[in-house]
């Protein structure tokens, strides 16, 4: 795969996270990439953050705003889509540091009519601090540092850190929707056209990334299995507000009971079409 990449990373006021999250995609081996920062209703320090990076990258930089009206996940996914120039989009949450190798293992794993799944390592409260305020650099870290880490219990494990060549195996579980998750995925961006991408529909914390998922495979395409490649390290933080879990479960029930492709509210929703162009114009920076 040779084409441009749209590394989409999530973010809500969490600077100190994002800061650490674009500086480890500033260190990708691979340079043939853009960021497309989704920010689901941040203050001025977000801006400002992404304005200061975007004067030290060699690879563009895109900032894609909306405002704060609750969880709005799927919908600023889908506007970060619309202002993305990439054939093929990697999301990532704005908590989760990529290592060197992140965008090339993504690339080299692509495959028409597949979407890759990967996962993560989990930091320690106590580990995070240091990376957030101790200027520790964890991307960086060999295998060895990784170890003494686990022996200290700053991480929850740390074989997913290992590079694995493993073929067909990735194959295995091709319509395993439940073992994806939606903070180290990677898609093309026909295949996210085909199913009008994240549904907006869902609001609040859960479940629509399991909803993209199961169009996805509705659709024909598949999960390839990303694990000893593609770890991120996912930095701590409390628990999201899950009190709209019950009525996003309700949805991907009734979705799962129905042969529905395509988002309610997705890409091609008139009602946001206006506010992303008005956006990348005011927030690109």
């Amino acid at each position: 795969m040779a084409d441009l990449i749209s590394v989409i990373v999530s973010t809500y006021k969490r600077e100190d996270a994002l800061d650490a999250v674009l500086r480890g995609l500033s260190r990708q081996s691979d340079r043939d990439f853009e960021i497309v920062v989704a920010d689901d209703g941040s203050g001025t320090a977000t801006a400002d953050l992404v304005a200061r990076w975007k004067g030290s990258l060699d690879v563009p930089l895109i900032h894609v705003w909306q405002e704060d009206l609750g969880f709005r996940l799927a919908e600023i996914r889908n506007r970060a889509i619309r202002a993305s120039s990439g054939s093929y989009c990697i999301f990532l949450d704005g908590d989760c540091i990529p290592r060197r190798d992140f965008v090339a293992a993504h690339r080299r794993l692509a495959e028409p009519g597949w979407f890759v799944a990967g996962n993560r390592v989990v930091l320690s409260r106590d580990l995070t601090s240091q990376v957030l305020e101790g200027g520790i650099e964890p991307e960086l870290w060999n295998f060895v540092d990784w170890i003494a880490a686990r022996l200290r219990g700053q991480v929850n494990r740390i074989a997913p850190l290992l590079s694995l060549p493993l073929g067909p195996l990735r194959k295995l579980r091709p319509k395993d929707w439940q073992a994806a998750r939606g903070g180290n995925v990677a898609i093309a961006k026909r295949d996210l056209i085909a199913i009008d991408g994240f549904d907006a529909a869902f609001s609040g914390w859960g479940r629509e990334d399991s909803d993209v998922f199961i169009r996805l495979m509705r659709s024909g395409v598949r999960r390839k299995n990303g694990r000893f490649a593609t770890a991120v390290l996912h930095l701590w933080h409390r628990e999201n507000d899950r009190s709209q879990l019950a009525e996003n479960n309700s949805r991907l029930c009734a979705l799962l009971n129905s042969d529905r492709m395509r988002a309610e509210r997705g890409l091609s929703d008139d009602s946001s079409v206006s506010e992303i162009v008005a956006g990348r114009d005011l927030r690109r920076v």
